[in-house]
């Protein structure tokens, strides 16, 4: 049975409507091909049911195929992981072209292009705008605002070193569903340093350990960019000695010796290591 039928994060399903491809597979009053927008707000909790848990975030720009609105709320399939849920109905709006990404973990978005007038707010890393030419170092975005051009990157951009963007949130305050500079857990940390380098990387870390790498044996020699993995938790090594992770204990994105957290996540937390993955390209 495939993942769109026997998971809940990928059943493109409600009481109400199912995408088209389900047609047979699933009882439902509609079957819809849905409509693709993409997320107007700085970002938003793509949630387990209306006004539910957070899954995950949908970063401006990301675009989502709507299945369904009702009472303001949104049923989704996220195109870039196919995670399904809820969006508030006006975290969603118009036909924006991306053209850049944000390549800062966090960038501010100015009324005007000048560093001293004021802030509208923040977008984060790898969050998507239509940017124009860059005129004195700012562009201006469509719908409105300014961003300096050094927190921009093209949109085809690709990171040499996905360990590099994960060190970029270093300190990064832990946040369950999390994946913005302002809140990050450990699978949203490993899906933005992976999509950044453009590997495919499901958002968490069953999904993970399942779908990323080659095995590597537990206690063989760690190199930078290995992923090790626990029961619901999962990080990735900085060099041999050293793990980068959003965790629960430092309740932010940390770096620590990789035994001290071995021994600590055996005794309290997660039990021992389930896996320990190495990506064949990363450097």
């Amino acid at each position: 049975m495939t993942r769109a039928l026997a998971d809940r994060r990928f059943r493109a399903a409600n009481d109400r409507v199912a995408h088209v491809s389900l047609r047979g597979l699933v009882d439902a009053p509609d079957y819809v091909q849905g409509k693709v927008m993409r997320c107007s707000q700085p970002f938003a909790d793509l949630c387990r049911s209306p006004g539910g848990p957070r899954d995950l975030q949908i970063l401006r720009g990301q675009p989502v195929r709507v299945l369904d609105i009702r009472d303001g709320w949104a049923f989704v399939v996220d195109v870039l992981g196919g995670y399904v849920g809820y969006l508030p109905e006006d975290a969603i709006g118009g036909a924006v072209q991306p053209t850049h990404r944000v390549g800062a973990r966090l960038a501010h978005v100015y009324t005007a292009p000048d560093i001293k007038s004021r802030d509208t707010g923040v977008l984060s890393f790898f969050a998507e705008v239509e940017a124009g030419a860059a005129e004195d170092g700012f562009h201006a975005l469509a719908g409105g605002g300014y961003m300096a051009g050094q927190h921009l990157v093209p949109l085809g951009w690709r990171a040499d070193d996905p360990v590099s963007v994960a060190e970029m949130f270093l300190g990064t305050p832990y946040l369950w569903g999390g994946n913005t500079g302002t809140g990050v857990d450990c699978s949203g940390l490993i899906q933005l340093a992976l999509h950044a380098q453009g590997q495919v990387c499901p958002r968490d870390s069953d999904l993970q350990q399942q779908d990323l790498g080659r095995p590597v044996a537990v206690g063989a020699p760690l190199r930078r960019g290995d992923l090790i993995f626990w029961q619901r938790h999962v990080g990735i090594m900085q060099d041999a000695q050293t793990l980068l992770h959003a965790n629960a204990f430092h309740m932010c994105v940390a770096s620590e010796p990789v035994q001290d957290a071995i021994d600590r996540i055996a005794a309290r937390e997660f039990g021992t290591i389930t896996a320990i993955k190495r990506m064949e390209d990363t450097p």
